[in-house]
């Protein structure tokens, strides 16, 4: 199932005066956020990536010095991260549908993720998907030429079957060929 993400801006009916429109205060925090610092690895890609906290270590405090708060509630089935200007409650936020079909441990993931992606999203911060599965690219496809030379290589103990597996998309009479490599 394809998560529904969502992005919208809400203002108030009644708005006090500002000090600041809301969208320079945003844009001013975004000047000061930078790069979001990579703190944990999938160790099923074998990819880095920033974590939930620290995402929330890097953007939230420096959201509050320009007096926008972070939510990030379940609204409706959906998370929603929230940034909202605490004079005028003037707010944008960016939701994502949750699969409420998954058991209890599996939403919690869900949840987790989706946090960190609204959050990403809302704030366009510089953080590769690293972590995901869905989103990631397909590998090229290996001719037989390469492939014999990759084989060779292995077995001479100069390239190893991990490096190629994560270089290419192998077919399945590649990989097994893969199993009769003689190893040093």
């Amino acid at each position: 199932m394809e998560p529904k993400t969502t992005t919208k801006a809400v203002k108030p009916q009644e708005v006090e005066q500002q000090p600041a429109p809301f969208y320079v205060r945003l844009h001013k925090a975004k000047q000061l956020i930078g790069k979001v610092h990579k703190n944990a690895t999938n160790p099923h890609f074998k990819k880095s990536y920033a974590d939930i906290n620290s995402i929330l270590e890097t953007v939230e405090p420096i959201l509050l010095q320009h007096d926008l708060l972070l939510l990030q509630p379940i609204d409706g089935g959906s998370v929603c991260t929230q940034i909202v200007c605490i004079y005028t409650g003037f707010s944008i936020s960016s939701c994502m549908a949750l699969d409420l079909s998954l058991d209890a441990q599996k939403q919690g993931s869900q949840i987790s993720y989706f946090r960190r992606y609204t959050i990403q999203s809302l704030l366009t911060l510089q953080a590769t998907d690293d972590d995901g599965h869905i989103a990631t690219t397909a590998k090229p496809k290996i001719d037989a030429k390469r492939f014999a030379e990759a084989v060779k290589a292995i077995a001479d103990g100069k390239f190893t079957v991990d490096k190629l597996k994560d270089s290419f998309d192998l077919t399945d009479v590649q990989i097994n060929s893969l199993l009769l490599i003689p190893m040093i």
